[in-house]
């Protein structure tokens, strides 16, 4: 396993995927079919008239899209500067497509500059794994409670020890590899979120949302490859196989990424 990256590695990585990415979502995530699939499971829990913070919201792709389906106020918070500027011209083209509102700004989850209970609905995507410690998670983690409304929604979506560790095994199998965790992200066990989330939020609900669309592109599409001898881009998320296992219902915890939804208790 290639070493963790520094806090100060993770943010030159990033910034040096917006540079290289501007407005795709790619400066993201290249696997835009989860990102897709994410979007959709986030949009359930929220409502017209929410007042959200989207925490680490990169160059502000997904957090326009819940403001063109949803009538809510959002702000986009990422500490990458480059991210918000990207973010605020992505707005420029699509303002008129707005059901709701949206204005973006840089920002450090682990010192939020909101009010306390600020807050209906938070999320926060793909942030937490960013972060070089658990101990910065756990300051993560902890400050999207405070400036969450009591009765208010955290939503969390993350990769997870135990759904990465759950798909290898699955590869194993097939006597396929593991696939390695980015030395710039650090997973979370989901059991220890959980734990240290329960004395100010309850679990709604765990999400595998995406572990449909994992066995069909990091397993059968690889070993379909192989078998078939092509010169084939296994990592292609463009595919027409990605896209029609994207549309699939999810079956099974072999997603690697997973939506928490937490209520912050009375």
């Amino acid at each position: 396993m290639s070493a963790r990256y520094t806090l100060e590695q993770i943010r030159r990585f990033w910034t040096e995927q917006v540079r290289q990415h501007g407005q795709s979502p790619a400066a993201s995530w290249s696997d835009q079919p989860v990102i897709e699939m994410e979007t959709r499971e986030i949009l359930k829990w929220l409502e017209d008239g929410d007042e959200v913070l989207d925490v680490g919201c990169g160059n502000g792709y997904s957090t326009v899209q819940f403001a063109i389906q949803k009538k809510i106020q959002i702000k986009g918070l990422d500490y990458i500067p480059e991210m918000i500027e990207q973010a605020r011209l992505r707005l420029k083209d699509i303002n008129h497509m707005l059901l709701g509102a949206v204005t973006f700004d840089v920002g450090d989850i682990t010192a939020l500059k909101e009010a306390e209970g600020a807050y209906d609905k938070i999320i926060a995507i793909r942030v937490l794994i960013n972060l070089d410690s658990w101990d910065n998670q756990v300051k993560g983690l902890h400050e999207c409670i405070r400036v969450l409304k009591t009765g208010g929604l955290l939503l969390l979506s993350e990769a997870t020890l135990q759904g990465w560790k759950q798909l290898n095994r699955f590869r194993a199998e097939w006597e396929m590899p593991p696939i390695p965790m980015p030395p710039f992200n650090l997973y979370l066990d989901q059991d220890r979120v959980i734990k240290e989330a329960s004395p100010e939020l309850e679990l709604i609900e765990l999400a595998d949302f995406a572990s449909t669309y994992y066995v069909g592109t990091r397993v059968l599409k690889p070993l379909l490859i192989q078998a078939l001898g092509l010169d084939v881009d296994v990592a292609d998320p463009n595919m027409e196989w990605n896209r029609w296992f994207a549309q699939l219902p999810a079956f099974g915890d072999y997603g690697t990424q997973k939506l928490f939804v937490f209520r912050k208790r009375q």
